[in-house]
């Protein structure tokens, strides 16, 4: 579990910005007080993965915290990432405007879901 934050969190910090993106709602970046638990391409990505800190709850509380965050398309990209890490760093060090702002979303996706999910 702490390699995938700790990659999850160095790819954040390591990420470069871009304009146009506009924040999720603040309710989204709550933390609740039970964590959120659902199916999905992220939470079935996660579990098809080989990282050890995978586990039903953990991939069901990261998909319930995509939901609140990332749109459809989002998610699918983001569940890419799994089966193809390099992509993750392409899509980071892209020009696109569209890949710069679904990054912006991604690396707040990916604090709120180490705040929410641990």
């Amino acid at each position: 579990m702490n390699k995938f934050f700790a990659l999850l969190a160095i790819s954040a910090l390591t990420a470069c910005g871009g304009g146009g993106y506009k924040s999720a709602p603040k309710a989204a970046r709550t933390v609740p007080s039970s964590a959120p638990f659902a199916t999905g391409p992220i939470s079935q990505a996660c579990m098809a993965s080989d990282r050890k800190a995978r586990s039903r709850q953990l991939c069901g509380c990261i998909q319930g915290v995509a939901n609140l965050t990332l749109s459809k398309s989002d998610q699918s990209m983001a569940a890419s990432f799994y089966r193809n890490p390099q992509k993750s760093q392409d899509i980071r060090q892209s020009d696109n405007p569209n890949h710069e702002r679904f990054w912006l979303k991604y690396k707040e996706y990916g604090q709120t879901a180490k705040d929410i999910c641990g």
